[in-house]
């Protein structure tokens, strides 16, 4: 007489096929049934966010027998010689959010823009967290380009304990992709939102980062209101290789609804009469930045 228990659950550690998942009564650390991985796979079969069914066995190990349809993705595409590999950094991500400092470091915005334009392509709903406001007086000023746009942008200090209750909010019940670069306080706003969580996502981080041999760990961290963060470093190499220069301007909010008001279909809005989108610009209602990030990115630049 067997003993194993079909069960449902959420993927939140991915490492060298080993998964880890919550199924609401314990974790169970799984591999994936052989059937799944017949044929060649073009992308990750199971990843992290994956809701899966499960076989617990009876020495308390688990068999992955079937992944859910994903509803949206945070992929990188991995060119190879028998074609494009897809490898998920983050299924069923309901949100990305994207922190950087108003000062020390100062912010990136050309990094911003480019993080902006892969979540209009993947689809995933961005969030921008202006951190370390209490070293500037004008954070509003910095980051408002974002908020005209459309972009919900949370003002953060975790020194003067400000945004923190509406940071905490926005990722409650929900699937957060946490990006950003490096210093701007990712773990110091963490820690400040719940003990010890900040050392724990940088701790993954720095075993990631040791060495380009190390085993790729990926891991997403319980919420105590509810919900899951996941540190996705990696943002700045998705590659933007298979993105058409004359699609570029569909992944800018403040040009796509501009486009089809232009005089020519295949408008570059770089040089061409009858332009919506230079009308536009030099009528200031689109920031000069924005528009010269949109030409890095449409020349391949970064």
């Amino acid at each position: 007489m067997t003993s194993e228990i079909t069960k449902q659950g959420l993927i939140i550690k991915a490492q060298s096929g080993f998964f880890t998942v919550e199924t609401g009564q314990g974790l169970v650390i799984c591999q994936l049934r052989g059937k799944l991985k017949r044929g060649r796979a073009k992308g990750d079969i199971a990843a992290l966010g994956d809701h899966v069914s499960i076989t617990v066995l009876e020495d308390g190990s688990g068999v992955v027998e079937n992944v859910e349809e994903r509803k949206q993705s945070i992929v990188r595409l991995d060119p190879r010689p028998q074609g494009v590999y897809q490898q998920v950094l983050l299924a069923n991500a309901d949100q990305a959010v994207f922190v950087f400092a108003c000062a020390n470091p100062n912010p990136k915005f050309r990094m911003l823009d480019r993080f902006l334009l892969i979540t209009e392509k993947q689809k995933i709903p961005a969030v921008i967290i202006a951190n370390k406001t209490d070293l500037v007086e004008n954070a509003r000023e910095l980051f408002n380009i974002y908020e005209e746009i459309g972009y919900r942008v949370i003002y953060t200090s975790a020194k003067m304990d400000k945004g923190l209750d509406e940071l905490r909010n926005v990722l409650k019940n929900k699937i957060s992709a946490l990006a950003g670069p490096s210093g701007v306080g990712k773990s110091s706003l963490l820690n400040a939102l719940q003990p010890g969580l900040g050392l724990a996502v940088n701790e993954l981080s720095s075993v990631m980062n040791k060495g380009r041999h190390t085993t790729v760990t990926r891991q997403m961290f319980p919420l105590e209101g509810g919900g899951y963060v996941a540190d996705t470093p990696g943002w700045k190499s998705l590659a933007l290789w298979d993105t058409e220069a004359v699609e570029m301007d569909a992944y800018f909010p403040e040009l796509r609804d501009l486009v089809p008001h232009c005089q020519f279909s295949d408008c570059t809005h770089i040089h061409e009469p009858g332009c919506a989108v230079l009308a536009a610009l030099e009528a200031g209602k689109i920031h000069p930045e924005r528009y010269e990030s949109y030409l890095r990115l449409r020349a391949g630049q970064e």
